[in-house]
């Protein structure tokens, strides 16, 4: 049950239509698409076993399609990589999962010299002559894949700092995306899908359940999010779709409401997660965009799929499932458990459980990560919510301290650790601030070192030697000492309160 199906399955009934867009271009049509994939397996095939890991360090591209589906033709792990990421923490993820190949796009090489003199004598550029020789190789025969074999190695931040591996198999990845087929929106090849969220994450995932019924695929020409851009082709593409985090999905309601342009003629859905999305936005958007929206709750480790709401749920004057994360998906048990692991009632807060066919089999490498986060036969997820009486689960709390800024998490105990490499800080807390635009930014409260002085300016370039732009702290604020409890632990909850008042 190899993942190609997918794609030699819709190949084979609408060999014709177009499959893959940049813009209003069509690039290739499902058989071309086909036989891309098969080549490039070849290609793949002679530098790596089955088994292998395949990385993907690029932009949002229409090569980002070919890609994955022909390292799972040559039966290797396909390792996308948010383009996002510091030069170092791409060399982090690439060393940790061991992979034999990189496939990186031209506008990022040079921004990566530490994984370019790492991995150079592995590494192929998306578009270039060895890239197009790979392609135009004799193809490998279409793959069978064992269910439980390896297909994504899913990135994800850990409270340490430091990326693990989350491993999904063919098996988890079909059992997203007919549930997401059953569960959130029906798709055909009449419709598209519009990538402009990263296709190393949310976006790459609805590649599969869209591919599955020949919904065609759209790369913007900009090979990003642009408001105007993506309103444009929605008037141009037949019935769209894409995933958006709730960031992304305001500044569509504002480009509308400012006149930049119009509600989309043929705007079908937007599925939204990543990130809190308020009521309040929910409904000026449905206002403004019409009533689009989907939403998921899911997590890399049981990817997007933990529970949902479809269109239909969405169309209420209810509050509590407005401001819900709906109900669990097909397949999926989710439960809501005390410290204990016993089952709590309606209305009470716990952790939240889940288990089913989309769980990971495990950290790659890690067991002790594997151990403690699939005790006892269930991902244990970290995030704290409730149930109501009719089923339905809200979110309360983030228990690992996650920020999620712009769609992105963020965890603040990376940059914790990055800031306290500087020689004049003594101690830091990161914590996260409300904002409108972005959901919530990073403020680090920072205690320096006696007699030490340093200036916002200089702890911003440290954090960009260390880490991703997008992780930097938004602002910092100096104090005399961090509030902490008798144990010694730092109190975010008042740091938070300090924010509240300035």
């Amino acid at each position: 049950m190899s993942l190609f199906s997918l794609l030699d399955h819709t190949a084979t009934r609408f060999p014709d239509h177009g499959a893959v867009f940049r813009g209003l271009e069509q690039v290739l049509s499902w058989r071309e698409l086909k036989a891309r994939a098969l080549g490039l397996g070849a290609g793949i095939r002679t530098r790596c076993r089955p088994g292998d890991r395949v990385a993907l360090v690029s932009e949002n591209r229409t090569e980002y399609v070919e890609l994955m589906f022909s390292a799972w033709a040559a039966e290797a792990v396909t390792v996308p990589v948010n383009y996002k990421l510091h030069d170092k923490e791409v060399s982090q993820i690439l060393e940790d999962a061991e992979v034999s190949l990189v496939f990186v796009s031209p506008k990022l090489l040079a921004g990566l010299p530490r994984t370019v003199a790492t991995y150079g004598d592995r590494m192929v550029v998306i578009g270039d002559a060895a890239y197009e020789q790979m392609v135009s190789g004799e193809p490998i025969a279409v793959p069978s894949a064992e269910p439980e074999a390896l297909a994504w190695l899913f990135y994800t931040s850990g409270t340490t700092g430091r990326s693990k591996g989350a491993m999904l198999s063919h098996r988890n990845l079909m059992a997203a995306t007919i549930a997401h087929l059953a569960d959130i929106e029906s798709l055909d090849e009449w419709c598209s899908q519009l990538h402009v969220a990263p296709m190393s994450h949310g976006s790459g995932m609805y590649m599969l359940p869209s591919i599955a019924r020949g919904a065609r695929q759209v790369v913007p020409a900009s090979g990003a999010f642009e408001p105007v851009e993506f309103l444009e082709l929605c008037d141009q593409h037949p019935a769209c779709g894409a995933f958006l985090a709730p960031t992304m999905i305001q500044r569509l309601r504002i480009a509308v409401e400012e006149g930049k342009r119009s509600r989309p003629k043929h705007l079908r859905n937007i599925v939204y997660g990543g990130g809190p999305m308020y009521v309040e936005e929910l409904r000026k958007s449905t206002t403004v965009l019409g009533p689009v929206f989907s939403q998921i709750y899911g997590q890399g480790e049981a990817p997007v799929t933990i529970t949902g709401m479809n269109q239909a749920a969405h169309v209420t004057d209810d509050d509590a499932i407005l401001g819900s994360v709906g109900w669990p998906r097909s397949g999926t048990e989710v439960r809501v458990t005390d410290s204990d692991g016993k089952d709590l009632p309606a209305g009470s807060i716990g952790e939240i459980l889940c288990r089913g066919d989309v769980v990971m089999a495990g950290y790659w490498r890690n067991p002790s990560a594997t151990a403690e986060t699939l005790r006892g036969g269930w991902l244990h997820t970290g995030d704290m919510g409730s149930f109501d009486e009719r089923g339905c689960l809200t979110l309360r709390d983030r228990s690992k301290d996650v920020v999620i800024s712009g769609g992105s998490n963020i965890y603040p105990r990376e940059v914790e650790e990055v800031l306290l490499l500087h020689p004049a800080v003594a101690k830091t807390s990161v914590v996260g601030r409300p904002d409108n635009e972005w959901g919530e930014v990073l403020i680090a409260f920072v205690v320096r070192e006696a007699g030490a002085e340093v200036s916002t300016a200089e702890l911003d370039a440290h954090c960009l030697e260390h880490i991703a732009r997008f992780k930097r702290p938004k602002e910092y604020k100096f104090l005399d000492e961090l509030p902490t409890s008798s144990y010694g632990k730092v109190l975010k909850s008042e740091l938070r309160k300090l924010l509240e008042n300035t």
